[in-house]
């Protein structure tokens, strides 16, 4: 397959890729590749996609194992599509079950069991960012989540500046247990923001990655400098 075939520029750098296990003909998942991300795949058969939460590229696998062994790359007639046919180690899905396809949209049931625990393998944080993505649209009457996200946008905002003065008294106060709850607490509400605008975790983990070998003052002065 010849990548020149894909317009990236029509695509906006960024070409859809149903994923398909080889063998069952299971429907794992949906992502994005771009020009980078089909090339590494390419020269590794190992499947690496463009992750539009994180900015960056992604080697599926690179946190849980679970990688994806390519068998063979297709391209749509209309060279604008993939399908990637894959042994997958493990699951597909972050929530453990081997598809991502795995909720009835009509009646919200959920038809596949979670086969692996994920948890350990990406982290508290992510964990929870996505567990927090899940809330969005269920009933808000049952999930505190749901209603922060479909509330009003102040109403959730606030929430951290309350929980910011809450653990600066914990901290003022020297009260161990309660500087740890309350730094759990703006954690929680600081990702409930980023879920609202669709900014994965891992972004924030890439900004302060970048910041290594600068001084605070150096990069405050280069953001006033902007």
């Amino acid at each position: 397959m010849s990548i020149k075939k894909i317009d990236w520029e029509k695509m906006q750098g960024l070409v859809p890729v149903i994923t398909q296990d080889a063998s069952t003909k299971e429907v794992l998942m949906l992502a994005y590749m771009n020009k980078e991300a089909l090339e590494l795949s390419l020269s590794t058969n190992i499947a690496h996609y463009f992750s539009r939460s994180k900015q960056r590229i992604w080697k599926k696998g690179e946190s849980s194992g679970h990688i994806q062994d390519i068998v063979e790359i297709l391209l749509d007639c209309d060279d604008d599509t993939i399908l990637l046919k894959v042994n997958q180690t493990g699951v597909a899905c972050h929530t453990g079950r081997k598809s991502c396809f795995f909720t009835n949209i009509k009646n919200n049931e959920i038809i596949s069991e979670v086969e692996v625990d994920t948890s350990a393998a990406y982290g508290v944080i992510d964990t929870l960012y996505h567990t927090i993505q899940e809330k969005k649209n269920t009933d808000p009457t049952k999930s505190y989540t749901a209603k922060l996200l479909q509330g009003e946008e102040n109403s959730m905002l606030k929430k951290i500046v309350e929980e910011a003065g809450e653990l600066t008294f914990a901290i003022k106060d020297n009260d161990e247990k309660e500087i740890i709850f309350e730094a759990a607490d703006i954690t929680y509400h600081v990702l409930v923001a980023l879920a609202s605008k669709n900014i994965s975790p891992d972004r924030v983990k890439q900004e302060l990655t970048r910041r290594f070998g600068m001084s605070g003052i150096d990069e405050k002065n280069a953001r006033t400098n902007k």
